[in-house]
C-alpha cells in the first residue's frame, strides 16, 4: 500500500512532523529548501495575478507560509496507514464490532483545493485482533491530509483496515460539510454530504449493516 507522492520534487514536513501527527504549528515545521523557494515564487507570482503587491507588510510572508501550510494539509501523501498503525494490533477474542465515532476530520477538495472538513465514523469486527484505539483517527488523517474527494476518502479508509486488520468487516461513515460549496457555487450553508464505505460484515450482513448505521447516525451520548 504506496502512499509515497511520485516526484521527488515537492514540499515535504520533516519526519518529526509527519509520523508523529502531533500538533505542531505549520510555520514552524520544515521542507525541502529548493522545493520551498519554488512553491513560495509560483504563491508571490499567484499574489501578483490577483491584483496584490506581494511586497507589502501584510504579504511580505505569506508566501512562505503558504508553501509551508499546505506541505503540512497534504502530508498524508508521504503517511501509510500500515506504519501508522505499527505495532499496536493485539490478540484478542472480542468478536463483536469496535467502534470510534465523531473522529474530526479536515481535508482539501481536490477540485477548488478549498476545505472540506466533518466527522467519520470508523467500526470494525475483530478476527482474531484489536487494534489501538487511537490508531482509527490516525489512519483516517493519512487519507484525510491530501487533495481528496469524500468518496474516495471513506473508501481508502475502509480499505487500509480491512488491508492491515484483516477483520470480520469494516464499516466507515463520514458526515461533512464542503466550503466549495458554502462559499462558491450553490452556496447552500446547511448541506452536509454522507457517504458510507463498508466492507465484509457490514456489507453482506444486514443486521450488522443496520446496527452500525444505527450507531452511527445515532445522537451523541453525553459524558
Amino acid at each position: 500500500m504506496s502512499t509515497m507522492r511520485g516526484s521527488k520534487n515537492v514540499i515535504r514536513p520533516t519526519l518529526a512532523a509527519r509520523v508523529g501527527m502531533a500538533a505542531v504549528d505549520p510555520d514552524d515545521i520544515e521542507t525541502d529548501s529548493a522545493t520551498q523557494v519554488e512553491f513560495e515564487g509560483l504563491i508571490r507570482r499567484q499574489l501578483e495575478l490577483l491584483g496584490e503587491d506581494p511586497t507589502r507588510d501584510g504579504l511580505l510572508k505569506t508566501p512562505s507560509r503558504v508553501a509551508k501550510s499546505m506541505a503540512w494539509l497534504t502530508r498524508g501523501y508521504d503517511l501509510d496507514a500500515r506504519q501508522v498503525i505499527g505495532d499496536a494490533m493485539f490478540e484478542e477474542s472480542h468478536e463483536n464490532m469496535v467502534m470510534v465515532r465523531d473522529i474530526e476530520m479536515y481535508s482539501m477538495c481536490e477540485h477548488h483545493m478549498i476545505p472540506f472538513f466533518g466527522k467519520v465514523h470508523v467500526a470494525y469486527i475483530p478476527n482474531g485482533k484489536i487494534v489501538g484505539l487511537s490508531k482509527l483517527p490516525r489512519v483516517v488523517d493519512v487519507f484525510a491530509r491530501r487533495l481528496q474527494v469524500q468518496e474516495r476518502l471513506g473508501e481508502q479508509i475502509a480499505n487500509a483496515l480491512d488491508e492491515v486488520l484483516q477483520p470480520k468487516g469494516v464499516g466507515v461513515v463520514i458526515e461533512a460539510v464542503h466550503l466549495c460549496m458554502m462559499m462558491r457555487g450553490v452556496e447552500k450553508q446547511s448541506a452536509r454530504t454522507i457517504t458510507s464505505s463498508l466492507r465484509g460484515q457490514f456489507r453482506d450482513d444486514p443486521k450488522t449493516r443496520s446496527e452500525f448505521l444505527r450507531l452511527a447516525h445515532g445522537p451523541s451520548a453525553a459524558f
